[in-house]
């Protein structure tokens, strides 16, 4: 224990009550026995949580104090399920050290296993996940970086990374800033990941027809009420279709979508898809992003938040909608406890998926976004990065611009790379999510979402289907 022979000896001497010399002490048996043969020292034993994955899905799992309550992740949220309820006997007894009761009646609490919980994370998939982020973060040298893995037609998630990481064991020692499982704390302005959702609203709704051709004004749009709106490269579009919009990131194409279909159809098709509020999903710390009431909407707004901007979101929202289009339009809610066991393997409690949910939008809807428009944008646009040989992906690219230190328009060398791709486009098996915070600029290796996330999303879903 390295603590000195004078201070053990002046503690045991000195002090008439007992304490801890040290505690959560590593010792082997035989040190254990050969310490409790010396005149004035005890060993107290306890439990203590071993978390024989280190780093792996820590966000997930969290971790627990030193007298095993839940502090972070799936231990705090089922702290109570987990710990059970310690057995308790009351009764008078005599101050002799027999502790012989005066009286023969006594109450009784009986002790209470705590459960164990199953949890619908894969472990192969979180390393596939994990390895492939963990290479892209730190070749980029990013800020941080988030990926999910979510099996679209349940909610289900196989995978979720936050990067950095931490340790659960060595949590005491961890800057708290780890701690964040930023799949679902931090919310972030989506770029061009929430042009199909929008597109899916405007079609549903009958505003816009697949067919019909938007004039982007070859590059530069303005009008009063909404200023200037450009194209990312400077591009000069003339006219484009839906889809042509979607596979080339048309910004211009979705605001004057976003104007054709007017704020309050906008504004209720984003909160079916589950934005601005929290997703429900079994983890402590979610935070529902930023959509604001319809009664605040601006000529920008409408303009502005087809194309990702002044609307903030979480990448577990992001995904919960990706799940919405791949699954054929249906809601979902995205889970991570599958099942607790008693401390017989017995089933306490399964997770009881809906046996009926209601449309989002319409089947033939979400079914052209997914297998015409997003697998165009991976066969033909800005996702190229993202092909495979052996399974056709569908999939979007983002790139926001991040808020400028003076909290003033956009800073110039700041990003979040996003790319949110799902396979076999034909029966989606999977929803993998991939979002970099900050790629470093200055590398001059890119930092748009087809550069920086695409292909760590497309190893993901490849490694993930190969074993599925």
């Amino acid at each position: 224990m390295h603590i000195g022979a004078h201070k053990i000896c002046k503690l045991i001497t000195e002090s008439k009550n007992p304490g801890f010399v040290k505690i959560k002490v590593d010792a082997k048996a035989n040190q254990c026995a050969a310490a409790s043969k010396i005149y004035g020292i005890g060993i107290q034993s306890n439990w203590q949580r071993y978390y024989p994955m280190g780093s792996l899905a820590a966000h997930v799992v969290g971790f627990t104090s030193r007298d095993n309550r839940g502090l972070d992740g799936i231990e705090l949220q089922f702290d109570k399920q987990l710990s059970g309820l310690a057995g308790r006997n009351t009764f008078l007894a005599d101050a002799w050290p027999s502790r012989r009761p005066i009286r023969l009646k006594q109450q009784s609490t009986p002790l209470k296993n705590g459960v164990g919980i199953i949890l619908t994370l894969d472990s192969t998939i979180q390393q596939f996940a994990r390895s492939e982020l963990l290479k892209q973060y730190e070749s980029y040298e990013a800020e941080s970086a988030v990926a999910i893995v979510a099996e679209p037609t349940t909610g289900a998630i196989l995978a979720m990374v936050s990067l950095p990481d931490f340790v659960p064991a060595n949590a005491g020692s961890t800057d708290p800033d780890k701690f964040r499982n930023r799949a679902i704390t931090d919310a972030f302005e989506p770029g061009s990941l929430l042009k199909p959702i929008a597109a899916a609203i405007a079609i549903d709704n009958g505003t816009v027809n697949r067919n019909e051709k938007i004039f982007c004004e070859y590059g530069n749009y303005h009008g009063k009420g909404f200023g200037r709106i450009g194209e990312y490269g400077n591009h000069k579009f003339g006219k484009l279709t839906v889809r042509e919009i979607l596979v080339h990131s048309s910004n211009i194409g979705m605001a004057k979508i976003g104007q054709k279909l007017g704020k309050e159809k906008l504004y209720k098709g984003l909160k079916l898809f589950g934005f601005g509020k929290k997703t429900g999903i079994d983890l402590p710390g979610e935070v529902a992003g930023l959509l604001w009431p319809v009664q605040k909407w601006t000529g920008y707004s409408v303009t502005r938040i087809p194309f990702g901007q002044e609307i903030s979101v979480t990448a577990i929202q992001l995904v919960r909608a990706f799940c919405i289009l791949a699954n054929g339009g249906r809601s979902v809610r995205p889970f991570l406890v599958r099942a607790m066991v008693g401390n017989s393997g017995e089933i306490i409690k399964m997770k009881q998926l809906p046996s009926a949910v209601g449309f989002v939008v319409r089947p033939e809807v979400a079914q052209w976004i997914v297998n015409d428009a997003l697998v165009g944008v991976v066969n033909e646009g800005t996702g190229k990065k993202a092909k495979l040989k052996k399974w056709q992906v569908f999939g979007k690219t983002g790139t926001a611009n991040i808020a400028g230190s003076n909290k003033r328009g956009y800073s110039d060398n700041d990003y979040i790379a996003s790319f949110i791709a799902g396979a076999p486009a034909d029966e989606p098996a999977v929803v993998v999510l991939v979002s970099i915070r900050k790629p470093n600029v200055k590398l001059g290796k890119g930092y748009t979402g087809g550069t920086v996330a695409a292909p760590v999303a497309a190893k993901i879903v490849e490694k993930t289907l190969t074993y599925l």
